[in-house]
């Protein structure tokens, strides 16, 4: 999660608003949790394809896509995740793991279409780090994957303590104060603290400027009392997020970054694989140009981790939130990448 930079949104991209008609909003029971999603079904659904947000966010961060993917005749699986909107939040940070939410998702979506049938997977922020981890749990599973913003990171034999990876990577500086019980204070203070924070994570900026987040500290709490509105989201959209974050509150979210070491003892496997983990499915992953907090640079050399090759694009102009800021071309982008999936599950139904 970045500061917000460049382009401040979209327009003239067909988008889903609160309450859309075009999409079911649903309740699955998975385990002892609830989890909330949205689906859109086209008629003949010639595949699925299921999309996961990262923070702060929900469902609704795929607004600009779901229509899209929608006319490609994607049946489309949008969860609230854990921790979310009108999904369970439980306290434990144990519950967050990405194996765990993995086999949550797996879940869900056997219960939407049925076991057998694979899916594409889309994530963004902690929703990129979710599918490619569900995409090694669960490699059947999986006919494609693309990420917007985050590469692909590969398990690690040694547990690196977040300490240690800021020093390799000083973008990475705010998730300290989002582990702590710092972050989740300043936003679950009053009603209010909660709207500042969305105005001004979503490009809403002080009178001179200042911003409510920064990479090297976090929620900068001193300068929300004055922030305007936001610049990426209508107010009925802020409105939307506050309504579903008053809900449940800011520990859940946060939880996903309490979780690096019980991530590591969860990927031992994957990590003592001979050679590595080796993706064999298409895949493609989207960084922003302008992205502080995830810079382009961070997706060097994963190509080496996909036996079939990887699509690499960088959306020129554009921030963290890449979906929002350009959906035009991130549309494009993904569009492009799922033509010859799409065609081969058509010949595949012949």
């Amino acid at each position: 999660m970045a500061a917000v930079q460049a382009k401040a949104g979209a327009s003239g991209v067909d988008a889903l608003k609160p309450d859309d008609p075009r999409v079911q909003h649903l309740d699955a029971q998975i385990g002892p949790y609830n989890y909330h999603y949205m689906l859109a079904t086209p008629e003949n659904p010639v595949a699925t394809i299921l999309l996961v947000h990262g923070w702060p966010d929900l469902g609704m961060a795929w607004r600009y896509q779901v229509p899209y993917l929608q006319s490609l005749g994607l049946r489309v699986i949008v969860p609230d995740m854990l921790g979310y909107g009108r999904s369970s939040a439980p306290a434990p940070k144990e519950e967050y793991t990405l194996k765990k939410m993995s086999g949550h998702l797996k879940q869900l979506v056997e219960l939407v279409v049925g076991k057998g049938e694979k899916i594409i997977l889309g994530g963004h922020d902690w929703g990129a780090a979710l599918v490619w981890r569900m995409a090694m749990w669960y490699p059947e599973l999986i006919s494609a994957i693309f990420t917007l913003n985050v590469p692909y990171t590969p398990p690690h034999p040694q547990l690196i303590p977040l300490e240690a990876v800021v020093q390799r990577v000083p973008s990475f500086k705010y998730q300290i104060q989002l582990a702590s019980p710092v972050a989740e204070g300043i936003i679950d203070k009053s009603p209010e603290r909660l709207r500042q924070f969305i105005n001004g994570i979503y490009g809403g900026t002080g009178p001179n400027g200042e911003h409510i987040f920064s990479t090297d500290v976090g929620i900068i709490e001193e300068n929300m009392d004055n922030v305007s509105e936001a610049k990426l989201m209508s107010q009925e959209m802020v409105d939307f997020y506050v309504r579903e974050y008053s809900r449940n509150g800011f520990h859940g979210p946060t939880n996903w970054y309490r979780t690096r070491e019980l991530n590591f003892e969860d990927e031992k496997p994957l990590a003592e694989i001979e050679g590595g983990f080796k993706f064999k499915i298409p895949a493609m992953v989207v960084m922003g140009e302008k992205d502080i907090a995830l810079p382009p640079a961070l997706a060097d050399g994963m190509e080496k981790w996909f036996e079939n090759g990887l699509k690499k694009e960088v959306a020129q102009g554009v921030g963290h939130w890449a979906m929002w800021q350009d959906p035009e071309t991130i549309n494009k982008h993904i569009g492009d990448f799922l033509k010859p999936v799409l065609d081969g599950k058509a010949k595949e139904k012949l």
